[in-house]
């Protein structure tokens, strides 16, 4: 199995955590080489397997980022921006490609991804799937070709302890309907309304947030005109589809250049 590429989980008790590390136990392509959770945390020393419930793994669960990386060659990250950024320099001292899959991410730790992206490769997308990645090409799309008559509203849902609003997601559909119309979405970007806000500018992305029960995540991109409105539309039914698209990422990087890519560019999709 060392002839594989191996795989470090971050946040290996998370959601996301455990389904990562399921796929990549259950894929004949990878192996799981490491399992990392915050300092202090009740998993640390444990082995993930039997920690998630189930056979041990032979892995164990660790706060030392170096240690779980040594023998790796890509860590997949859905964690928080702060864990992120810092898992972004180590992975390019290690050379590993660093799958981020984090949300919330600042223009500082953006900045400060990019600077690593000069020395390994790191893929990094608001949302793994293919049909949310195919869907961002649609949006811009469509966007480029209906002028400023059409409103656009990005409306999104998910369960209630996701922390961030708007989701990665809808921002990143969001970027891609400003990009269409020869924008960055910052000019344009219009968020949840509250009180007398008074009439909508012409040219604003709006965006509303739904938050409750389980909801894996769904997110529509209304473009409202006189008289029509046109609405392109994505529902996740299985967390189980973001598991694979980062693992595909992480075998796509492989062997590339250093470089600070998109789901786009795995897919065959971007410029890069």
């Amino acid at each position: 199995m060392m002839d594989v590429p191996g795989i470090v989980v971050m946040g290996a008790s998370g959601r996301m955590g455990r389904m990562l590390v399921q796929s990549v136990q259950e894929s004949p392509v990878m192996r799981l080489a490491g399992a990392l959770e915050r300092p202090g945390h009740e998993w640390i020393g444990r082995d993930v397997g039997e920690a998630m419930g189930g056979a041990a793994l032979g892995v164990a669960v660790n706060d030392d980022p170096l240690e779980a990386m040594a023998g790796a060659q890509a860590v997949i990250d859905f964690t928080a921006p702060a864990a992120t950024v810092e898992m972004a320099t180590l992975a390019a001292q290690a050379r590993a490609v660093h799958v981020i899959g984090t949300t919330g991410l600042t223009d500082d730790d953006i900045a400060k991804i990019d600077l690593a992206a000069r020395h390994a490769v790191i893929v990094r997308a608001g949302n793994m799937s293919l049909g949310v990645n195919l869907l961002t090409v649609l949006v811009r799309k469509v966007a480029a070709a209906l002028d400023e008559d059409f409103d656009i509203e990005v409306v999104e849902a998910h369960h209630r302890h996701k922390v961030d609003a708007p989701s990665g997601t809808a921002l990143m559909l969001g970027e891609a309907a400003a990009d269409g119309r020869g924008h960055g979405l910052k000019e344009v970007y219009e968020a949840a309304r509250d009180g007398i806000t008074g009439a909508r500018k012409r040219g604003q992305i709006g965006f509303s947030a739904i938050r409750g029960g389980d909801i894996i995540g769904e997110h529509d991109v209304i473009f409202a005109g006189p008289g029509e409105r046109l609405t392109l539309s994505h529902s996740a039914t299985d967390r189980s589809l973001f598991a694979k698209g980062a693992l595909k990422a992480a075998l796509w990087g492989q062997g590339r250049r250093p470089g600070h890519y998109s789901m786009l560019d795995v897919l065959g999709l971007g410029a890069s």
